[in-house]
């Protein structure tokens, strides 16, 4: 038995268990998977213009030039080394190695790490307009749901309106939220730690400008803001989160190299992943920038942000074929 065929028996009859993922990955795996399950019935032996299309598909589903060419290279290579010939068997080999190749034979540090004393303070990153604020908000309202004491503070002290929009979730969600008149985002998440510490928060979490313009900038305020947050609580940030829209394919994994030579980014949030049929950027992400995704939004709701799972998301994504 395949590794896809245990992970399917897994969740055999836990529907509830993968609704998100289900409903998230229906436009990708209409696309990707049709287009795949159809490459299967037309090629009866695979020779090179089967790799040729697997290619084309495996990039249209945006998991990048690179990892394609490397991925298919090994295909060849077990093709020829165990003398497969039937292309619906091979199928099944491609959906193994997609997770074979992400978990990378190592142990996938999917989870956020928090805190064993005091707030746990988590920076939100990224740039303008790829859902950083709607993050932070269902964030908050999942871990209120898991009763924890909630923080939020609206470090982006520039963009036009993004105070008021994070005043507004904290309304919604039922947390405090952080603000000041200063444009210095370090005076703001100075005074929103000291109070976390002093009431006993157990989580902050942290907006930031979104610019990318200019890296240089950009470097300084978040080492500023790191020394800042670091002076009151020494080993924090504890997680410094990417926020990447995953509608933007190839551009998001330009934008979490440039953020992952600007700061010390511990792992990647993907919104929108249900608006996009290429959601085989959660691949190129962890092949291509090393990073590993930790949640994933799976539509508009409250209850839409779900923690990144390997297994659900392959299910989600093959569970078709």
């Amino acid at each position: 038995m395949g590794l896809f065929d245990k992970i399917k028996k897994a969740f055999t009859g836990k529907k509830e268990e993968v609704k998100n993922y289900d409903k998230g990955l229906e436009k990708t795996r209409r696309e990707f998977v049709s287009q795949l399950s159809n490459l299967s019935k037309r090629y009866k032996n695979i020779d090179d213009d089967y790799f040729e299309e697997l290619e084309d598909i495996l990039i249209m589903a945006d998991i990048g030039v690179d990892t394609v060419v490397k991925f298919v290279d090994l295909l060849r290579k077990r093709v020829s080394s165990e003398k497969i010939t039937d292309a619906s068997v091979l199928k099944e080999i491609i959906i193994d190695e997609l997770f074979v190749m992400y978990v990378d034979n190592g142990i996938l540090d999917s989870k956020i790490h928090y805190s064993d004393e005091g707030p746990t303070v988590i920076l939100f990153v990224g740039v303008n307009g790829v859902g950083k604020t709607t993050t932070i908000g269902k964030l908050a309202h999942q871990l209120k749901s898991d009763g924890k004491k909630v923080m939020l503070v609206a470090g982006d002290t520039f963009r036009a309106g993004a105070i008021e929009q994070l005043e507004e979730w904290g309304e919604r969600v039922g947390v405090e939220v952080i603000t000041s008149k200063s444009k210095d985002p370090s005076s703001v998440m100075y005074d929103g730690l000291e109070k976390a510490k002093a009431e006993d928060y157990d989580v902050v979490l942290i907006d930031t400008a979104g610019r990318l313009q200019n890296k240089d900038n950009l470097m300084r305020e978040l080492e500023k803001v790191n020394r800042v947050i670091q002076k009151l609580i020494p080993d924090a940030p504890h997680e410094t989160l990417l926020v990447i829209d995953a509608t933007t394919g190839q551009n998001g994994i330009s934008q979490a190299k440039s953020f992952k030579e600007i700061t010390d980014i511990t792992g990647v949030v993907l919104t929108k992943l249900d608006g996009t049929a290429k959601g085989g950027i959660v691949l190129a992400i962890k092949e291509t920038v090393g990073l590993p995704v930790k949640y994933v939004g799976l539509g508009e709701g409250m209850d839409d942000l779900e923690k990144f799972d390997i297994e659900k998301y392959i299910y989600g994504l093959f569970k078709d074929l």
